[in-house]
């Protein structure tokens, strides 16, 4: 999303006009007081829903188009038409998949999708679904195509394939390929073991054997353009300046005159969601931050410290560590961990908002990631990864109603809304740091011993990765407390010391990520200063290991 606020005409279903938006705008840009007024409802998205088949690059397909200005959201393959029809698509993506669709019980593209007579786009998999479900025939291929291949376009122009640059190089994955395509669809390009290697029709459906959404595919972003801008008519509207906007109306109609309270963490997801409920409501948000004994060393000061500085809300400081730790006490599995916590974090909201007069809502800062893998029901060709702080452990009955502006939000594009409603820098880039704190992060059971030799170990990791001047470039670096003991020697002592984990990792949104190759010199000095410093530690390890298969937090 760029930072810039469109003027042009905004489609919508119930038509708001640009006028009222741009009042808004004026009240992101600083202009206090808010005011609120009648609003009109609320806009809906230009929207371009990816059919999920269960490919390891389907959310990666979705963060593409969003990158192009255009909101997108993945559905599983399997979604009934009465919970897509309200968002109201200008297109449909198929994505990749593991299956063959002459298996049986493959997954296929539900009917609305070829009754709606919208533009589709096919992409591996989802090229032979729409192959084989309008009359071609997919079979095995004598020779399979992993990795990079050359693409040469047929004489039939395309504006799915239009100002290409030559050489086209693309990322195949794929053991079918089409023997024969569909009634009235053209062949257009071919790579040496695909003779259809892209094909389309003249009805806005097409279909490519490549990936044009990874980054081994050059050209793939172009490629995805094309199918938004010439065939499903999309304006790029989708900024941060509009994305606000629509925040801050939609939450007035749902809040009215309700009372808010936000789950105040310090960081960035917290701080935006604080700051779009505000700029929405004023002091009808209460904002608590909980000092639940699982923070990093001087976090507690340092959060209050800023928020209280820049964003001037109603802030209520909760101190409720011992609470945490009694309910932590004796638990080691990390899924009762996170429940333990998530339970006594909603505890605590109900007990100050019974303090603070009648409350309506309660508001997080859930992202996309955190929804797709706290799901275990997405499709049957996903897995549940694990269930995440914001959308786990929730008590069946709530007293709050819940208010998630970032829901649909990848982590950059969360920073790139931050700087729009002119947070900090700071604040926007600071690392991201789990809900359940370092309870995840203390493997094993958690107790004020393990936390203080976390907490110090942690420091020290987090003051050389800055003093290397790598804070930005690394999502993000921390200790880990291995619940593992080795023999070390110390003077002429024997030891039986812990092991402490260091994981640092590069990443756009946590959906996937790489390990960080660290100098050797960073890590030697992080390792000594860690056994010279913190007391009961001997071994230091570092995590050389990617996501997938492994997650980013090890519990």
């Amino acid at each position: 999303m760029e930072t810039k606020v469109n003027s042009h005409r905004i489609a919508t279903s119930d038509d708001i006009e640009v006028s009222t938006y741009l009042e808004i705008a004026k009240e992101i840009q600083g202009e206090q007081p808010v005011s609120q007024p009648e609003l009109t409802p609320a806009i809906e998205r230009e929207t371009i829903l990816v059919i999920d088949f269960g490919s390891q690059y389907s959310m990666l397909i979705a963060r593409r188009v969003r990158e192009c200005n255009v909101y997108c959201e993945l559905v599983p393959y399997n979604t009934p038409w009465e919970k897509v029809a309200p968002l109201q698509p200008k297109g449909f993506i198929l994505s990749g998949g593991p299956a063959s669709v002459y298996e049986p019980e493959a997954p296929l593209a539900p009917a609305y999708v070829y009754e709606s007579h919208l533009p589709i786009l096919g992409i591996c998999y989802g090229m032979q679904v729409l192959a084989h479900q309008l009359g071609g025939q997919v079979a095995l291929a004598t020779k399979h195509e992993y990795g990079q291949a050359i693409l040469h376009l047929s004489a039939e122009e395309s504006p799915l394939l239009a100002n290409l640059e030559p050489p086209l190089t693309v990322w195949m994955s794929h053991g079918d390929r089409i023997t024969e395509m569909p009634p009235d669809f053209k062949a257009l390009a071919y790579s040496e073991n695909s003779p259809v290697a892209a094909m389309g029709n003249d009805n806005g459906i097409f279909g490519l054997q490549f990936h044009p959404e990874v980054a081994h595919t050059p050209q793939g972003k172009t490629i995805l353009g094309n199918f938004l801008y010439n065939i499903c008519g999309c304006k790029g509207n989708w900024t941060p300046r509009n994305f606000i906007a629509e925040s801050i109306e939609r939450i007035r109609r749902r809040a009215k005159d309700g009372k808010v309270i936000c789950a105040l963490s310090g960081g960035v997801d917290s701080a935006v969601t604080a700051s779009l409920i505000h700029r929405a409501i004023g002091n009808q948000l209460t904002c608590i931050f909980i000092n639940n004994g699982l923070l990093r060393r001087e976090e507690p000061e340092r959060v209050l410290n800023t928020f209280q500085r820049n964003l001037k809300m109603n802030i209520v400081y909760v101190d409720a560590s011992e609470r945490f730790l009694e309910c932590l006490r004796g638990v080691v599995d990390p899924e009762l961990k996170r429940r333990r916590i998530g339970g006594e974090f909603i505890k605590v909201f109900e007990e100050e908002a019974a303090k603070l007069g009648r409350i309506d809502f309660l508001a997080q800062g859930t992202l996309y990631p955190d929804v797709i893998e706290s799901s275990a029901a997405q499709s049957r060709v996903s897995a549940k990864i694990k269930t995440h702080h914001n959308v786990g452990g929730l008590p069946a009955k709530m007293t709050f109603t819940l208010i998630e502006p970032l829901r649909h939000l990848f982590k950059d594009e969360v920073r790139k809304v931050g700087l729009a409603l002119g947070l900090p820098e700071d604040m926007i880039w600071r690392q991201p740091f789990p809900g359940p704190g370092l309870a995840i992060r203390a493997i094993g059971e958690v107790t004020k011993e393990h936390l203080e030799m976390l907490r110090a170990a942690d420091w020290i990791v987090m003051n050389e990765i800055k003093k290397a001047k790598l804070y930005r470039q690394l999502w993000q670096t921390f200790a880990i407390l291995t619940d593992t003991k080795s023999v070390g020697v110390v003077g002429d002592d024997r030891t039986y010391g812990h092991v402490v984990a260091i994981r640092a990792v590069t990443s756009e949104d946590a959906m996937t990520a790489d390990w960080a190759r660290l100098p050797y010199d960073l890590l030697a000095q992080i390792s000594n200063r860690i056994i010279n410093e913190v007391a009961g530690v001997n071994r230091v390890v570092y995590d050389t290991t990617s996501k997938p298969p492994s997650t980013i937090e090890w519990e």
